[in-house]
């Protein structure tokens, strides 16, 4: 539970032009954008993908990558561009203890990241230092939080917005809580602060492995990660775990003959190579013999020969794992929801591809809503939120002008 440091949401008259940084999980994004006042906003904007090897360099020569980045981008808009001073708000999607708008310190890194020297920094002093050793004369103005961001940036549009959610590569949620309900912040530089965005981390929920029940299977996925005990709850949701935790199921179900009696293959012993996407494309396959999956299966994963016996089960096993990723998810925005005392009416603005692309899974959640919150489920709306770690991100750098 990490006070964001941003106090005011926005009301959609926001202007001018800003840069915002996304690090998620296996992307990173360079955007400029440009705030209308009219709800709207333009956005320009690069993708990098991060390699393993990046993943595990120095932390120094990550972030001069990030900078190498931005400057290319600047420098797409001509030599003049790169004199030009620049506020940037950076989206920094992992848990760290933020003291201030534009100061924050790693707590510890997940989603395969184990870069040395960034653990317990100042990440916004690691990328500003990056920018001044390529000359570049940018303000890191706002460290963002992707759930913060993606609140924000579905706020611009949608003034009922109370939570924002991320569901893709990783899970967590932010949301907006009266100021004197937070003991752990005082705020110093806004004193008539009436509210604060509260980012969650909510992947770390029941890391004591107390409330919620879990299978041997979510214990193994946990054991081969580089960080165990931590992030147990994400492990259960999110899109990096999931076909993990059906990989794991599938080679019990091969060792005890249930599954695949004319062999298994090699690629299934191995770590992540049943991906989540997999699951997606089987929840999708409608067709009588269940050809899709026999793609999956045989040639994607090179099992030999596959009955539909067998692609009947692996799908079902797909379902099992998925819908609880999703009740799982709503049961969290139940409780927050519950908690803000919003159940007559609130906005969660979600984002990320487990919501965006993963079959039934917003119904799912809809459903598990229904089930837990009864007729105050129809005043909980779950919104597809768009680029809430671009374009919130300059939201929250705009905002902090003003703070």
């Amino acid at each position: 539970m990490i006070p964001s440091h941003v106090v005011n949401r926005p009301t959609g008259r926001e202007t001018g032009s800003f840069l915002a940084l996304d690090l998620g999980g296996t992307n990173f994004r360079v955007c400029e954008v440009v705030l209308d006042g009219h709800s709207g906003a333009r956005v320009r904007q690069s993708k990098h993908t991060i390699t393993e090897a990046q993943k595990a360099a120095p932390g120094n020569e990550l972030f001069d990558f990030f900078a190498d980045c931005v400057y290319n981008f600047i420098a797409e808009n001509g030599q003049a561009a790169l004199t030009k001073k620049y506020k940037l708000g950076f989206t920094f999607s992992f848990a760290v203890n933020q003291v201030a708008i534009n100061k924050g310190f790693l707590i510890l890194w997940n989603k395969g990241f184990t870069n040395s020297g960034v653990v317990g920094a100042d990440v916004v002093a690691l990328l500003q230092a990056a920018f001044h050793r390529k000359k570049l004369n940018i303000d890191v103005t706002a460290l963002v939080n992707d759930t913060t961001g993606t609140l924000m940036s579905h706020a611009y549009i949608q003034p009922s917005t109370r939570v924002g959610v991320i569901l893709g590569t990783g899970t967590n949620c932010a949301y907006v809580e009266r100021m004197e309900n937070v003991t752990k912040y005082t705020p110093t530089d806004t004193p008539d602060a009436k509210e604060i965005i509260i980012n969650m981390e909510w992947g770390a929920f029941d890391d004591e492995q107390v409330v919620i029940p879990r299978n041997k299977y979510d214990v193994k996925v946990d054991r081969t990660m580089n960080v165990q005990g931590k992030y147990t709850f994400e492990k259960m949701i999110s899109g990096m775990y999931l076909g993990e935790i059906v990989r794991f199921v599938l080679v019990d179900l091969v060792k005890t003959g249930e599954i695949f009696k004319a062999g298994a293959s090699p690629e299934l012993n191995k770590p992540n190579h049943f991906e989540t996407a997999f699951m997606s494309r089987i929840e999708r396959d409608h067709t009588l013999d269940l050809n899709d999956t026999r793609t999956v299966l045989e040639d994607m994963l090179k099992i030999p020969r596959t009955t539909l016996a067998d692609r009947r089960l692996v799908k079902t096993l797909c379902e099992l794992v998925g819908k609880r990723s999703a009740r799982l998810s709503a049961a969290g925005i139940a409780a927050v929801v519950t908690k803000m005392n919003k159940l007559d009416g609130c906005t969660v603005g979600i984002d990320g591809s487990l919501f965006e692309l993963y079959p039934h899974y917003s119904n799912r959640m809809r459903d598990a809503l229904r089930e837990i919150l009864g007729i105050s489920a129809e005043y909980v709306v779950l919104e597809q939120a768009r680029d809430g770690s671009g374009q919130g991100a300059a939201l929250i750098a705009a905002l902090a002008d003003k703070q």
